[in-house]
């Protein structure tokens, strides 16, 4: 099976990711994407990080409904720290006849020489990289650091959705409206439980 992973904070979901998915589920021909909320993510350290218990459900309510979407929950239930390669490596002793795609953001791509161990992690995974409509950047940069990307990186053509789930916490927690950029039901769930109420 060919499975692709998209992982990330996910506080909150937002329809950028779901974008992100559906593209490539359609575009690299996948079987299934898996939504892997990160349990604390490396580059946030000392960061306040909803409960991941929170994210967790909020993303298992985004994604309901769509045939080839699944959520992980590996990454989100074991000890630190929570490094991409760790998940990969994970999932590929748990799952060994499947084939991985880790699905990521153009911005993300830039930042790859700073990733733990990252030449590790794409004999893991084929990497899958959403390209920004009108995007000229070739990436020179990261290709000289990493040249066997070349051979192991995937494009997908994603719409340009510049959504930020640090700006919709903002907006949440000041009461403002985040209405078709947060799924209904996860948008719900927050409200609910309170889960960006005021300090």
């Amino acid at each position: 099976m060919r499975v692709g992973i998209l992982g990330g904070t996910f506080d909150p979901p937002h329809i950028g990711h779901l974008v992100l998915g559906d593209q490539a589920w359609q575009q690299l021909g996948l079987d299934e994407v898996w939504f892997t909320p990160v349990g604390q993510p490396p580059h946030k350290a000392g960061k306040q990080v909803t409960d991941a218990a929170h994210r967790v459900a909020m993303t298992q309510l985004a994604i309901a409904g769509h045939p080839a979407f699944r959520l992980c929950e590996t990454d989100a239930q074991r000890p630190g720290p929570h490094y991409s390669l760790t998940l990969m490596q994970l999932l590929r002793e748990q799952h060994p006849e499947h084939e991985w795609f880790f699905l990521i953001g153009e911005d993300s791509l830039a930042d790859l020489s700073r990733w733990h161990r990252p030449a590790d992690l794409i004999e893991l995974a084929a990497l899958c990289v959403a390209r920004r409509p009108g995007s000229r950047s070739d990436h020179a940069a990261v290709f000289e650091f990493l040249p066997a990307l070349r051979e192991r990186v995937r494009w997908i053509d994603a719409p340009l959705l510049d959504l930020a789930s640090s700006d919709l916490r903002a907006r949440l927690v000041a009461g403002g409206s985040v209405r078709y950029l947060v799924p209904d039901a996860a948008l719900e769930y927050a409200r609910t439980r309170q889960v960006y109420r005021r300090a």
